[in-house]
């Protein structure tokens, strides 16, 4: 069997008049996130380690925020495509394990919508899907609530 491992991390800043979308789920809180996409600093995470996991760049290379057909784009759509080519290479999801980075807003509440959420997006068992949140005790950008970062391991493998 061929197994792929796949890692990634993304950032966005806040910014004010945007929603905050968090895997595919938008959040109640006062500010979303900046990007040229709809910022789902989650869903780009995971789309970066599955790109990781086939050895093609990152989200970056295959959607530029330079390209107006990106402008303000779904980010659950651009992950679908980034795993539909994962799984043209003939892979098959073992699991991923996610982890949201911010001070606020909690994320407890939306776990296992953000969790069934990716598992539609992915077409797979939500069993293969974990997703965690830390705060970083005020330290940092994100401690300061200046923005939210999240970090995905992907596993796939051939048969």
């Amino acid at each position: 069997m061929n197994i792929r491992i796949g890692q990634g991390f993304d950032v966005h800043q806040f910014a004010e008049g945007r929603p905050l979308i968090i895997g595919g789920i938008e959040i109640p809180h006062h500010v979303g996130l900046l990007g040229h996409s709809d910022a789902d600093v989650l869903l780009h995470a995971i789309s970066d380690a599955f790109l990781g996991t086939i050895a093609q760049g990152d989200i970056g290379k295959h959607f530029p925020d330079t390209d107006e057909e990106f402008k303000d784009a779904d980010s659950g759509k651009l992950l679908q495509h980034v795993w539909n080519m994962v799984r043209a290479e003939g892979y098959e999801l073992s699991n991923i394990d996610c982890t949201i980075i911010a001070q606020k807003p909690k994320m407890a509440p939306y776990m296992e919508s953000i969790r069934e959420r990716i598992a539609s997006l992915l077409d797979v068992s939500i069993s293969q899907i974990n997703v965690k949140a830390t705060t970083t005790e005020k330290l940092g950008f994100t401690g300061r609530e200046e923005g939210i970062a999240a970090q995905v391991v992907a596993l796939v493998y051939q048969k």
